[in-house]
């Protein structure tokens, strides 16, 4: 059953709802009743009705559905763009947690602010993004949050959590963690810049910008489009998560010593000069599951970091896959790979 929510026009409440089009999986599992929410007022309006667990998602890009889910999924309608603030250096706008990420680096590539072009084409929606942390091609979205607003899921009271706040590291958040499944996120100020400041040192980037012209937001988003596209499989046509496993972090000393054994071992640095930060699809590749499959599961034959659901696969099928190739991984590196995508 599906309705208007009485006076609330924008909200939308499914019962026994199907969630194969709320995660990129594809997994055909379903929900006690997803919620779609447009506003902060929406929100604690509804909240003393609605059947507990509470699941607050986005696109679900991140997801990885084991089974039905006997609770609400939440999902942010929230939309807008608005300036709060401009010089000539920065601007800081507060934008709705129900964009889909790309369409808000779109908007801000056409504008030519600086600080999201390098996270052109990850799918998902800005609420999601600011509670992951989304990451890619050298640029965080931590780097550009300046407040991430959020619905208490307990007594719908809204919070404004600063960045540091949010306790943000490399994929994680304090909604990951400490205050997991207690807020949903209603919006996020972003600190924009207005002068250029091109993030180009991240594998091939600055190659493929250069075939584009100078070193705009919007070049550097379409070079950024080109090699994702290249490289990862579309959620449409093939389900997956995007990057299923973290890229592992390993002592300097651990790092010189598997150089011995693999010296094309590739690696990034980190903010401590003592820990090295390994490719999570290179050592998958190495241990040769790139391409392969496990039944209805597989690792894609591009990106050896994306498991793919090759038609009909169950969480149970992804996990098992996950696992082998985790166990593969750790017995030929003594490296534990962690996993980027939340089981549900």
């Amino acid at each position: 059953m599906q309705f208007v929510l009485g006076i609330f026009a924008a909200m939308i409440i499914t019962n026994n709802a199907s969630l194969k089009e709320y995660n990129t999986f594809g997994m055909d599992v379903k929900a006690d009743a997803v919620v779609e929410w447009a506003s902060e007022l929406e929100l604690k309006a509804v909240l003393p009705e609605l059947e507990r667990p509470i699941l607050a998602i986005g696109q679900g890009s991140n997801l990885l559905f084991m089974d039905d889910f006997h609770g609400t999924v939440l999902k942010s309608a929230v939309q807008g763009i608005d300036i709060l603030d401009i010089t000539s250096d920065y601007v800081t706008v507060k934008v709705g947690s129900g964009i889909p990420w790309d369409d808000f680096v779109t908007y801000c590539v056409l504008k030519g602010w600086w600080g999201v072009e390098n996270l052109a084409a990850i799918p998902g929606q800005v609420g999601a993004a600011a509670v992951q942390n989304i990451g890619a091609y050298g640029a965080q979205a931590d780097q550009v949050i300046d407040t991430v607003i959020a619905v208490s899921l307990q007594d719908g009271s809204v919070r404004e959590f600063t960045c540091e706040e949010c306790q943000y590291a490399y994929r994680q958040s304090i909604f990951k963690n400490e205050l997991k499944g207690q807020y949903a996120i209603s919006h996020v100020i972003f600190t924009l810049g207005l002068k250029p400041s091109p993030k180009l040192g991240y594998g091939n980037l600055e190659h493929e910008v250069s075939l584009l012209g100078e070193a705009s937001p919007i070049n550097i988003s379409k070079a950024v489009r080109s090699i994702r596209q290249s490289k990862l499989p579309d959620p449409q046509v093939l389900g997956n998560a995007g990057s299923f496993f973290m890229n592992p972090t390993v002592t300097r000393a651990q790092y010189d010593g598997l150089t011995e054994r693999y010296p094309d071992m590739p690696s990034y640095s980190t903010p401590n000069p003592d820990m090295v930060k390994i490719p999570a699809g290179w050592l998958i590749e190495k241990a040769g599951w790139k391409g392969r499959s496990m039944g209805k599961a597989a690792v894609h034959d591009r990106q050896a970091l994306v498991l793919v659901n090759l038609g009909g696969a169950t969480g149970q099928d992804i996990m098992a896959l996950a696992k082998a190739v985790t166990e593969s991984v750790y017995d030929m590196f003594s490296i534990n790979l962690s996993m980027e995508v939340n089981c549900i």
